[in-house]
């Protein structure tokens, strides 16, 4: 898909037709509709440091943290076994639930460090908790990590590959023929997705090809 990200207008170009994920159709992607939509993710201007956090988070001692974290192309961060260790045995289950969740934003919607979670998503985890708006964070980090890989033309998507595939394949029904309701409450797109079996034989070159040739019948 980073062979059709136009950088300098912050779309997608697929034949003629130009798309752009939109901040509606991310939050109903993600099903949330329990934020404050006017409450916006911002850094704090003296953030409480990535230790504090980290101890506040897994209810560990001042030692603790300090063995776990690490620096890795100079950006601070702690291997997920660290934090394996204590969804597995934490005595605090609401503490399990919390880490584990972190871990996923760490590892699979936010990566950078494979392996490890950065500083950064302890910051916006804690945000997330608080019921502040992750949606316009995670279409930001999109559109950056789009743009540096095409204007580089190479480098590796590190944002959430697995939300921004749904929205394609939302758009695109009639190639899938399996239309996408994103914003009905009893649809979860992202679900859905995961419960599908892929054919083995779709390719790179099939879906270069697909996008290449696509005109406005085919979008939705």
């Amino acid at each position: 898909m980073v062979k059709f990200w136009d950088p300098a207008y912050q779309c997608f170009t697929f034949n003629q037709e130009d798309m752009t994920p939109t901040i509606e159709e991310y939050a109903a992607l993600l099903c949330i509709d329990n934020v404050q939509f006017y409450k916006i993710y911002v850094k704090e201007p003296k953030p409480m440091t990535f230790k504090k956090k980290l101890m506040r988070l897994a209810n560990m001692t001042d030692t603790w943290a300090e063995k776990q974290i690490k620096k890795k192309n100079e950006t601070s961060c702690i291997p997920w076994f660290s934090l394996r260790d204590l969804v597995l045995n934490h005595p605090d289950m609401l503490k399990r639930v919390n880490l584990f969740a972190l871990a996923i934003y760490g590892l699979i919607v936010f990566p950078k460090i494979i392996g490890y979670i950065e500083v950064a998503v302890v910051d916006f985890f804690e945000r997330l908790k608080q019921g502040i708006n992750p949606v316009l964070t995670i279409l930001v980090e999109t559109f950056r990590s789009l743009s540096i890989c095409r204007r580089k033309e190479e480098g590796r998507f590190i944002r959430c590959a697995q939300l921004l595939n749904v929205w394609i394949l939302s758009h695109f029904w009639k190639v899938e023929r399996t239309p996408f309701h994103m914003f009905s409450k009893i649809f979860a797109p992202l679900e859905a997705d995961l419960e599908k079996e892929w054919p083995k034989e779709v390719t790179e070159q099939y879906w270069v090809s697909v996008f290449q040739n696509l005109c406005a019948e085919d979008v939705t």
